[in-house]
């Protein structure tokens, strides 16, 4: 028996969950964007070593919804505090608790399981700001564990997965050492490229587009063939990611292969077409396909 449970991330929108996620699992498994609201699916991470397993649940953040995406989104965050073993509920250094963040609490105190106060991105603030943060917060809930970090710095990250452990139930190994993600390599390529587009692309078009993988190929040479198409809700939306002659479509393209070239560890051919299709955002249809539902 080792130490081994279930972990959820869990706070608002652009706290920098994903980027814990990835510093402590040393890969990039989950998308990252200055953009809010960039992960829609909750990510199961598998962090194995000789004597834990701990598994991580990157979730959505949780936000006001505008359509059936946003809906399904908060719905995945807030069920994935369900059946896990350790909650940490992320924040920055904002002082005083905000709506969203005490509306997050609130749900939190009708779950009997522990909460760490993660406070992120301390590097970026005064050392007063972070404390008077911690003070207040601590104020309004009984975190069982409070830990200041920065998650792109790694200040604290290995002391964090420390404390992680100590938490853990004993238990069996739920997945293979070799395992990291329960996610298909599909989905995972399919995220790079949205991160790409949601880095290179202007405010308004972001979060109404999807990437859909049409082929995945790997040839007896070990090469890739990937096809992908980026959709997006509007026509202008279109020619903003194709660009002039095609320039922004074929960066987003070079950066998205290059990453997954990283993580499938092998050369990538990559061809990507951009398609509209008008409110895709609220076709039950279209979220199925995508495996939002």
């Amino acid at each position: 028996m080792i130490k081994s449970g279930f972990i959820t991330i869990i706070g608002r929108p652009n706290v920098g969950k994903s980027t814990l996620l990835n510093s402590i699992m040393g890969e990039k498994l989950s998308i990252v964007s200055c953009k809010p609201q960039t992960t829609r699916n909750s990510i199961q991470t598998i962090l194995t070593k000789d004597d834990f397993q701990l598994i991580f649940v990157d979730t959505p953040g949780i936000h006001k919804p505008k359509h059936k995406l946003g809906n399904y989104m908060v719905k995945v965050a807030e069920s994935s505090v369900k059946d896990v073993d350790l909650i940490l509920f992320l924040i920055t250094p904002d002082v005083e608790a905000g709506k969203g963040d005490r509306y997050i609490l609130e749900q939190l105190k009708k779950e009997n399981i522990p909460v760490f106060l993660v406070v992120n991105k301390i590097d970026e603030n005064p050392q007063e700001k972070v404390a008077e943060t911690l003070k207040n917060y601590s104020e309004i809930f009984d975190f069982a564990e409070i830990i200041p970090i920065s998650a792109l710095k790694q200040k604290n990250v290995k002391e964090l997965v420390e404390l992680m452990v100590k938490y853990m139930p004993e238990g069996p190994k739920y997945y293979p050492d070799d395992m990291i993600t329960d996610k298909q390599e599909k989905f995972v390529v399919g995220e790079i490229i949205r991160e790409k587009a949601l880095r290179l692309l202007s405010k308004e078009v972001p979060h109404g587009i999807a990437v859909d993988i049409l082929s995945m190929k790997k040839n007896s040479n070990g090469l890739y063939n990937i096809e992908a198409t980026i959709l997006c809700e509007k026509e202008s939306h279109k020619g903003i990611i194709i660009g002039k002659k095609g320039a922004m479509l074929k960066k987003i393209s070079t950066y998205a292969r290059e990453d997954i070239e990283k993580f499938l560890d092998s050369k990538v051919y990559l061809e990507v077409w951009v398609k509209v299709k008008k409110e895709w955002r609220d076709s039950d249809r279209l979220l199925k396909e995508l495996g939002y539902k």
